[in-house]
């Protein structure tokens, strides 16, 4: 989503300048080509050379500066960009955009862009909570402009509170948001991610290969789009998606007991997460020891059903989706797993590909609705397929809205 984006990053006069450095790191190691304006107040802080080495493009400072020949510099780069993003935001800034004075490069910028523009502001604590400062910020807002709020703690005056600048990662997820179209909003989505475990005694367990990846990036992808999103993950070393309400799991009927609490308030529900099929009848309340017992015999029951129980129980106007991890006859394995659990979406995947498979940072699948439709989404980032998956979902209840009201 950030590859390939052309970017602003304006830079304020305030000692989380050096955020900002962190901030277009990240960004250009996404791929996004990063244009940075800096005010005179910022040069004070950090130097324009330090963010042109970071970004391999010249920085911009001047009131008049030409780009590339008679390109007006305010005009060429707020035409070329798809956001501007301003982070550090002073106050001084803020003010100024609020009430449409344009006096340096930065200011007159914003004036002359239509693409959005994303505030992180950064200050002291009794600034950002001064009548004025607030009253600018529900001017921006009331504009159309985002912000990502100020963090609390520790500021560089020594004073606690809010207004430390947002973390340069949080800024990025937040950005993405901004450029998601807005098309889940209203929808409670809950996801499932990860692998459960089912222990055999205190120390071992049977589990699967899930690491949770896909999952967790299906509850970015909805969060971005306006969903409200209940994540319910088994263990992995993921961290939890900002914006989420997240329920930590371990077992099967863990993941069950969450799972049904939460379903019926749910219009979307997508099943991610590798549930183990069967679990030990019954779990040794201390290690099994090697040498006294040889090769333990091991007994399994099965799990319960989530998927299908949910089917059993889908109320009118939810959306259930499914995945079906396949190993071989994946379409026709997948499309047995749809009918049989009373599944409106399915999303097939073969795990025995190594670019594909659990662990992987990439996905190809194939999205199978219940109105028989057939969406192939080729070798992509997972994050790219949850979007494209989320476009499934999507337009498939936006046709039966459409049969419904016909």
């Amino acid at each position: 989503m950030i590859r390939d984006l052309e970017i602003i990053l304006g830079i304020t006069g305030s000692i989380a300048a050096y955020k900002g450095v962190i901030l277009a790191r990240e960004l250009v190691r996404q791929g996004a080509n990063v244009h940075v304006v800096m005010t005179a107040n910022a040069k004070e802080f950090i130097t324009p050379l330090t963010f042109q080495t970071v970004t391999g493009n010249p920085v911009t400072s001047e009131m008049f500066e030409l780009l590339t020949g008679s390109e007006i510099g305010h005009i060429s780069l707020a035409d070329r960009a798809r956001i501007t993003v301003v982070a550090p935001a002073t106050g001084n800034i803020l003010g100024k955009v609020a009430n449409g004075l344009a006096d340096d490069f930065l200011s007159t910028m914003i004036m002359a862009t239509k693409v959005p523009v994303l505030f992180a502001p950064a200050m002291n604590t009794v600034m950002w909570s001064s009548p004025a400062v607030q009253s600018n910020v529900r001017r921006l807002v009331a504009a159309g402009y985002n912000f990502m709020d100020p963090e609390s703690g520790e500021l560089a005056c020594g004073v606690m509170g809010q207004g430390k600048m947002a973390d340069p990662m949080r800024i990025i997820e937040k950005i993405k948001a901004v450029l998601t179209p807005n098309d889940m909003e209203g929808e409670h989505v809950l996801v499932t991610a990860g692998p459960t475990v089912e222990h055999i005694d205190p120390v071992r367990f049977v589990s699967n290969h899930s690491s949770g990846k896909m999952g967790y990036a299906l509850a970015l992808s909805a969060i971005r789009r306006g969903a409200k999103v209940t994540l319910v993950s088994g263990p992995t070393l993921l961290s939890p998606p900002v914006g989420a309400t997240t329920i930590n799991v371990g077992s099967a009927e863990e993941m069950a007991n969450a799972v049904l609490e939460v379903a019926p308030t749910a219009s979307v529900i997508i099943k991610a997460a590798a549930v183990a099929d069967w679990r030990p009848t019954a779990r040794a309340a201390a290690k099994i020891k090697k040498a006294e017992s040889g090769v333990p015999p091991l007994e399994l029951e099965e799990t319960r059903d989530i998927l299908k129980t949910l089917g059993e129980r889908k109320p009118e106007g939810q959306t259930l989706v499914g995945f079906a991890a396949e190993t071989n006859n994946i379409e026709e394995n997948a499309k047995i797993k749809m009918v049989s659990k009373k599944l409106d979406i399915i999303v097939a995947n073969d795990v025995t590909r190594k670019d594909a498979g659990f662990h992987a940072d990439t996905n190809a699948v194939k999205v199978m609705t219940s109105d028989d439709k057939h969406i192939g989404i080729p070798l992509m980032e997972k994050e790219k397929v949850a979007d494209r998956v989320l476009d499934a979902i999507v337009k498939y209840r936006r046709r039966m809205k459409a049969a419904k009201h016909s």
